[in-house]
């Protein structure tokens, strides 16, 4: 499985464009990444016993020695709800590192409990992939600005107006990015998962909503998820904000804030996320038992900081998971946002088919991705795959799945990233199975060694997945495929890419002519 993953007008036109390229240039031509010379490397307090967190799972913790709990977050508002009452029980520390965190309504609804515990004199870092903080440098040097919070960007990108120079004139190293995603308090209790921050990832967007999946986790993985965090903290491709976005007055930045976040309180969306955040404590939960905890051997698994300046096999996430979980006996059942298998892939898939392994995958379909381009390298494989054995579904749309949520006016998307080995074995992380999350990001998750936890995603795959997913399926002649859909009235066969128009299906066809699969 290691191999599974190893892209006169017209010359008056032609000078400006040329002239406007030369102008947004300029910035990025003159400018390096700033010296890190100074910079204060810190690590996680681990004095954190006495907290109320800690007090609330201490008993718990006693009652299940060596064995970490884990209780797994489905539901967006719960996952919405989870981070902001954690970070309302802070005491010592909070810890959190995204690849996107956006500035919309419950984005900045957790930017304003980050602020609340930095003004109880809670620590707070914060960890942020730079490729996505488009729109947000006034905002990162606002909180950079206020006591007790520390901000940093991952890898930045040196022109802050042009951003598109950065990826055309310093590609190689732009296009490593950190994929993961923790949101660790006090050291004793993280979220970890797929799970970005943002309206979309809560259901707080009517145009789009991820189905996605976290692990609130508490016991010995969380001391691996700190160290972690600490790795990135302190590594070389860490920068203060300030140093990439400049600085900002404490008292103008404390002001900015304040009305920002008023303004999201505001939003109509924020409704159902404010009283979140106004809940009843998460420590009286913990201490009542009325989060359900799965206790088991827990493993955290992830990528080396220093992977995003060489790919070493002993810094990758990957072979690492597999030595954790060892090969599937039975069952391998996958579900993978963007599903990027390559001819390794296959290869790897016939081998586990000759040995009689069930393998059954669950991507997004055409119409369900969010990123048509990532289609194009799972698309190019499904038949190979398919006569390798492997079982495809690809998610519906939400108008065609509405059980997938109670509003059928957005587009929703798969975001979660999971997979169960022989009913005994459950993983939970940011990894995609694909190119990118095996050689170019930096990811992580966890290895739950739980049967019931295992057993859940193998029994959606049996019972709930044929209502929410199509089926693909080779036409009898092997030469074409078929999507079959199942409903209440019974099943029907479509012979198309299902709930996408012909331009749709005509870009992505182009596109698999050309040789981007190492880019998806």
């Amino acid at each position: 499985m290691v191999k599974f993953l190893s892209s006169r007008s017209h010359r008056l036109s032609v000078s400006l464009a040329g002239y406007l390229l030369a102008v947004s240039v300029l910035p990025l031509a003159g400018c390096a990444l700033p010296s890190l010379q100074g910079r204060a490397d810190t690590t996680t307090i681990p004095e954190t016993d006495t907290t109320r967190l800690a007090r609330a799972i201490a008993p718990s913790l006693r009652a299940n020695p060596g064995k970490s709990g884990v209780h797994s977050l489905s539901a967006a508002e719960e996952a919405f709800a989870v981070r902001a009452r954690l970070a309302a029980a802070a005491e010592r520390s909070i810890d959190v590192q995204y690849y996107m965190w956006h500035g919309d309504t419950t984005g900045m609804l957790l930017f304003e409990a980050l602020c609340q515990a930095a003004q109880r004199r809670v620590r707070v870092r914060l960890l942020l992939d730079d490729s996505n903080t488009a729109g947000l440098d006034r905002t990162i040097a606002q909180l950079a600005a206020q006591p007790n919070i520390q901000v940093r960007l991952f890898n930045p990108l040196i022109n802050r107006r042009a951003r598109w120079t950065n990826f055309v004139f310093d590609f190689p190293r732009i296009n490593h990015r950190m994929h993961n995603k923790s949101f660790t308090v006090d050291n004793q209790m993280t979220v970890i998962g797929g799970r970005n921050i943002g309206d979309e990832y809560f259901n707080a967007d009517d145009n789009l909503e991820f189905v996605d999946l976290d692990l609130l986790a508490m016991g010995p993985v969380v001391n691996e998820v700190s160290r972690l965090f600490d790795q990135f903290w302190n590594s070389a491709s860490a920068y203060p904000a300030e140093l990439i976005v400049g600085n900002a007055s404490p008292a103008d930045a404390e002001t900015r804030l304040q009305r920002a976040f008023a303004a999201a309180r505001a939003d109509p969306k924020a409704a159902r996320y404010v009283p979140m955040m106004r809940g009843n404590p998460l420590t009286d939960e913990l201490t009542d038992h009325r989060l359900d905890f799965q206790w088991s051997n827990v493993r955290l698994v992830a990528d080396d900081p220093q992977k995003v300046f060489a790919a070493n096999r002993e810094l990758l996430l990957l072979p690492r998971l597999f030595e954790i979980t060892g090969t599937p006996d039975s069952r391998f059942d996958l579900v993978s946002a963007y599903f990027v298998p390559t001819k390794l892939g296959v290869v790897s898939f016939q081998a586990m088919a000759k040995r009689h392994v069930q393998v059954r995958v669950l991507t997004n379909s055409l119409a369900s991705n969010d990123v048509a381009a990532v289609h194009v390298g799972y698309a190019k494989r499904r038949k190979a795959l398919l006569r390798a054995g492997v079982r495809l579904f690809e998610l519906k749309s939400v108008d065609s799945a509405p059980r997938l949520r109670g509003r059928g006016s957005s587009a929703g998307s798969l975001h979660a990233k999971t997979f169960e080995i022989d009913d005994s074995q459950l993983f939970i992380g940011s990894f995609n199975f694909d190119p990118r999350s095996a050689r170019l990001n930096t990811e992580m998750g966890m290895v739950v060694e739980n049967a019931a936890m295992s057993q859940g995603l193998r029994q959606y795959f049996d019972t709930r997945m044929p209502l929410t997913a199509y089926e693909v399926k080779l036409t009898p002649d092997g030469r074409k495929l078929e999507w079959i859909e199942t409903t209440v009235e019974g099943q029907k066969t479509l012979t198309r890419e299902p709930g996408v128009g012909l331009f749709r299906r005509a870009l992505v066809g182009f596109l698999s002519l050309l040789p981007i699969d190492w880019l998806l």
